[in-house]
């Protein structure tokens, strides 16, 4: 007798025997992770000039201690105008995923755009928000993701999905680092270019710009509808084994037909939702990106800060050049150790490693601020702690690859992953947008009024990390 299936039955079942492996659908599969490659893009390529520009509009009025702050709100309203985005996905759900994508690349492109053409500190304000606002791709290609694969490939698709936000972490503060302040930086190429100095900072941002636009082109052309039957398909659902009441002839219209589907093929109302496994997944997606974007957020900014406030000294190009480097080893681990760690240790295991290693990953940071401090600069020993944290910070991203195949699990049906897609990425969202801004902020407090010795702020990182790991516990076993 098979179990009966209901909309609260999850959509991945534990298998009690290893099937085969279901083939991916290549081409479409690698559409997907180039269009998911402009989120990145457009999110790190900022980060390494970011505080020089904050510098450059005299918004701080020459007080270095107020970097962090205002660094810290512009990394935040782009997650914060985006957790107001989970109606997104739910719209995909109903009128399919390519329609949103498509403005969400757009959304992306012109947002860019204006960021690059930013004098003041509101413009860059309204640009970033506009950025979030008008994209809310990162849940819809999740859902499409889920859409292409089943329980035998889903850990091979997720453990590929990081190479867009890799390639993204290695070109992006690349592309930031070293094309930031041209005229400055390749005098013999742009110093006679007007357009570049009264905007320094167009170029880094007008190339993910770019992409975007060329990425919406892909979408157009070539990515094909993967939303479980769409109710505006008719030709597909006369297809299908759907019940439909009602004459069809050739002149009929399509309000003139009746379509029923089953309930465990609807979208489920949103309270439904709200069950104990969709809500475990969603909180445990939202710590692990908290502790994850705050690390992202303070880590440049600690490279930028001068010497004797304890920081690096380097300039943007150097900590593009770190950031680069984590994005590529970062592709690398994904692709070659993800699935067979996931196949090994289980999804809980996983994720839980990666949890615990932002334990010592914030450690480096005092640590790194006592050895510079002591020797008067960046020293083979500092940079040795610098290799350190980078490395540990590679098993973060092993979080992710697990805690998304919770989340897919914890879908009521196929036809509710955009929603269940959207309201995890909304709870992720919130998270992003409170942690830079709070992070940075309370470092630059703590090194304005020296609170803890100026290391207030990671111990208060350090308590985020335990209750994380609290928070991971609660997961099942088993996806």
């Amino acid at each position: 007798m098979s179990p009966q299936v209901d909309e609260e039955t999850p959509l991945l079942q534990v298998q009690q025997h290893k099937p085969e492996r279901t083939p991916l659908p290549w081409f479409q599969f690698m559409i997907v992770l180039f269009l998911q490659l402009a989120e990145p893009l457009t999110s790190q390529v900022i980060y390494p000039f970011l505080p020089q520009l904050i510098r450059d509009i005299g918004i701080t009025q020459g007080d270095e201690t107020r970097v962090g702050h205002y660094v810290g709100l512009l990394q935040s309203l782009f997650f914060l105008t985006q957790a107001m985005t989970v109606h997104w996905s739910r719209i995909s759900d109903r009128i399919g995923r390519k329609p949103v994508i498509l403005i969400g690349l757009f959304g992306l492109s012109m947002s860019m755009y204006c960021f690059g053409l930013s004098t003041t500190f509101w413009g860059l304000v309204l640009s970033r928000s506009l950025n979030g606002a008008l994209n809310g791709n990162i849940g819809v290609i999740k859902s499409i993701m889920a859409e292409m694969t089943d329980s035998t490939n889903i850990a091979q698709a997720y453990a590929y999905m990081p190479i867009a936000w890799s390639t993204g972490g290695v070109l992006g503060p690349m592309i930031g680092g070293a094309l930031a302040r041209p005229a400055d930086q390749f005098p013999h190429l742009f110093g006679n270019n007007e357009f570049l100095k009264k905007y320094p900072y167009f170029l880094p941002c007008a190339v993910p710009a770019t992409f975007s636009a060329i990425a919406w082109l892909v979408t157009f052309l070539f990515l094909k509808e993967t939303v479980h039957a769409p109710t505006f398909a008719l030709p597909k659902l006369l297809r299908s084994n759907k019940k439909l009441t009602g004459k069809i002839s050739p002149t009929s219209g399509i309000n003139d037909v009746t379509i029923e589907i089953p309930d465990n093929e609807k979208p489920v109302p949103f309270r439904k939702l709200l069950n104990r496994r969709v809500l475990i997944a969603a909180g445990n997606y939202a710590t692990l990106s908290l502790v994850d974007i705050a690390f992202r957020a303070i880590q440049p900014l600690f490279f930028s800060t001068p010497v004797e406030l304890g920081g690096l000294g380097l300039p943007p190009s150097s900590i593009g050049n770190l950031l680069s480097i984590f994005g590529l080893l970062n592709g690398v681990m994904q692709i070659f150790f993800f699935a067979k760690l996931h196949e090994y240790w289980g999804s809980k295991k996983t994720f839980m490693m990666g949890i615990a290693s932002t334990v010592p990953i914030f450690a480096c940071f005092p640590i790194l601020s006592y050895v510079v401090k002591s020797n008067g600069g960046v020293t083979p020993l500092a940079w040795m702690f610098v290799a350190l944290q980078i490395i540990l910070s590679l098993s973060i991203s092993f979080s992710y690859g697990a805690i998304f195949i919770y989340i897919t699990a914890a879908s009521p049906n196929r036809a509710s992953i955009g929603a269940t897609n959207g309201l995890s990425q909304m709870s992720v969202s919130i998270c992003r947008a409170i942690g830079p801004a709070a992070s940075n902020s309370l470092f630059s407090l703590s090194m304005r009024y020296h609170y803890m010795g100026g290391f207030l702020v990671y111990y208060v990182l350090l308590g985020i990390s335990a209750l994380a790991l609290v928070t991971a516990s609660m997961l099942p076993r088993q996806a």
